[in-house]
C-alpha cells in the first residue's frame, strides 16, 4: 500500500518531522485503531505483499484465534435464545394470569351484581311491609285511642246511672245541706 504513494509526497518539508516517530516499530496509530474496530488480527506492520495473500492469512491467523471467542460468542447466544424463549414462556403465563384474573373479577363483578339486584329486591320488599305496617299500627293506634274515648265515655255514663239509681232508691226528704 505504501508503494502506491509518490516518492514527492516525501520530499515535502513539513512532512520531514514525522510526529509518529515514537513508533519506531514501523507502527502507525492507523493500524493501531484498525486492529481495535476490524474483526481480523494483524500480525504486524504492512507488507508489501499482494492483498490476497494479506486476507488469507488474516484468515488463518483469525480461525485459529476466533475458535475460542467463536465458541464464546455462540455460548453467549444460546444464552441469549435461551433467555429470550424463558422470556416468551414468562410473558405467556404473565399473560394467562391476567386474563384469569379478569375472568375472575368479570364472574365477581356478574355475581355482586346478581346480589345487589337480589338485596334491593328484598330491601324494596321490607320497605313495603314496613310501610303498610306503619299504615295499620297507626290506623290501630287511632282506634285504640276512639275506643278509650268511647270505653271513658261509657264508664261515666254508668257511673251517672248508678248515681241517678243510688239517688232515686233513697227518699228526698231526709236531704240536709250541708254549709261550709
Amino acid at each position: 500500500m505504501l508503494s502506491t504513494v509518490p516518492t514527492s509526497f516525501f520530499s515535502d518539508p513539513m512532512l520531514d518531522n514525522d510526529p509518529f516517530s515514537a513508533f519506531g516499530s514501523g507502527f502507525t496509530p492507523w493500524e493501531y485503531c484498525s486492529d481495535l474496530f476490524s474483526t481480523t488480527q494483524s500480525t504486524g506492520p504492512a507488507r508489501s505483499g499482494s492483498r490476497s495473500e494479506e486476507a488469507k492469512q488474516n484468515q488463518i491467523n483469525s480461525n485459529s484465534v476466533s475458535d475460542e471467542p467463536n465458541q464464546q460468542v455462540s455460548v453467549i447466544d444460546e444464552r441469549k435464545r435461551r433467555r429470550m424463549i424463558s422470556n416468551r414462556e414468562s410473558a405467556r403465563r404473565s399473560r394467562v394470569r391476567k386474563q384469569k384474573h379478569l375472568e375472575n373479577l368479570r364472574s365477581q363483578v356478574n355475581r355482586l351484581r346478581f346480589e345487589n339486584r337480589e338485596l334491593n329486591n328484598r330491601l324494596r320488599f321490607v320497605v313495603y311491609h314496613c310501610h303498610s305496617v306503619r299504615t295499620d299500627n297507626d290506623r290501630l293506634q287511632s282506634e285504640y285511642s276512639m275506643l278509650q274515648q268511647k270505653l271513658s265515655d261509657i264508664r261515666q255514663i254508668l257511673l251517672f246511672k248508678q248515681l241517678q239509681q243510688f239517688s232515686s232508691a233513697r227518699p228526698c226528704n231526709n236531704v240536709t245541706v250541708m254549709s261550709e
